[in-house]
């Protein structure tokens, strides 16, 4: 019973219903009161998936965190598979492993007293953050949508929806895509055979939670394209005009963390350039929309 009230008092007690709250006439204090109860919300919306991640500590760790330095990881399997079939088919341009990566990573080390305890802790932030992305969302589109008319409700509504999937792509993409390529790329680089590399579990992480958390965010380009062509910040025509640049950018992206090989450079350019095209697209429909209005 005692648990109830607290959640009542923590959860409906310091806010009116949303449409009260869009009829009230708000000092700006009222509104700061508002923003830290829906902050407040998703903390420890958070703070629950984070605890359940430091919990199930071996799924986190074993078969999510450490998978993309693993020979049977996926993305290593698919491209084994790839490099077979190209083989097959062009013999004198692909050797049966051209493309095999990731099959001989060395182990991690951990040269700190607190390194794991540490890691553990901040891998389930982050790990509690990213499945709770959409709720954190929910609960900013709350605070603004007293502020925005009928019409506009719905459709921020999809932009809710839309923010979280894209983030969620994002880091499906870093994941699946981006972080084994570059695992591989940097534990496997070498300036010259006197040096070994060590690779350390503090290290591992940043690149894996770092390449992961920048695809989520990178990923929101078209949110941020709509929000900027709305604004008359940006338009299709200057989009277009900087499209070879985007493509170039790219391609060097993928360039740096793939092996040498154009299959591999597609596989990581590709959805990026998909992006840019959509945001285009995005500022494109926002001007008809624009001028269409009497």
């Amino acid at each position: 019973m005692d648990v109830l009230r607290w959640f009542e008092a923590i959860y409906l007690a310091p806010l009116q219903t949303m449409s009260e709250q869009a009829n009230d006439d708000m000092s700006f204090l009222q509104h700061l009161e508002v923003l830290r109860w829906h902050l407040v919300r998703s903390f420890l919306v958070i703070l629950v998936f984070s605890i359940l991640a430091f919990v199930f500590k071996s799924f986190v760790f074993d078969t999510i965190i450490f998978a993309p330095k693993n020979g049977d990881f996926p993305t290593f399997i698919f491209l084994c598979k790839v490099s077979a079939k190209l083989h097959v088919l062009l013999p004198a341009l692909f050797a049966a492993d051209s493309i095999c990566i990731g099959q001989d990573l060395p182990t991690l080390q951990n040269i700190s007293m607190a390194g794991q305890f540490t890691t553990h802790i901040m891998v389930s932030l982050i790990a509690g953050f990213i499945v709770a992305f959409p709720y954190v969302v929910y609960e900013l589109w709350r605070f603004v949508s007293p502020g925005l008319k009928c019409g506009e409700r719905k459709f921020a509504f999809g932009i809710v929806g839309a923010t979280s999937f894209l983030f969620l792509s994002g880091v499906l993409f870093g994941y699946f895509i981006i972080s084994p390529l570059s695992v591989n790329f940097f534990l496997t680089y070498s300036i010259s055979e006197s040096v070994q590399t060590i690779p350390t579990l503090s290290t591992y992480i940043s690149t894996v939670t770092t390449v992961v958390l920048a695809c989520g965010f990178v990923f929101q380009l078209p949110n941020l394209i709509y929000f900027l062509a709305r604004g008359g910040i940006v338009n299709a025509k200057a989009l277009k005009a900087f499209r070879r640049h985007a493509l170039v950018a790219a391609l060097v992206l993928s360039a740096v963390i793939t092996p040498p090989d154009v299959f591999s450079q597609l596989l990581v350019s590709l959805p990026l350039l998909v992006l840019y095209e959509v945001s285009i697209f995005i500022a494109r429909r926002v001007e008809k929309n624009r001028e269409a209005r009497p």
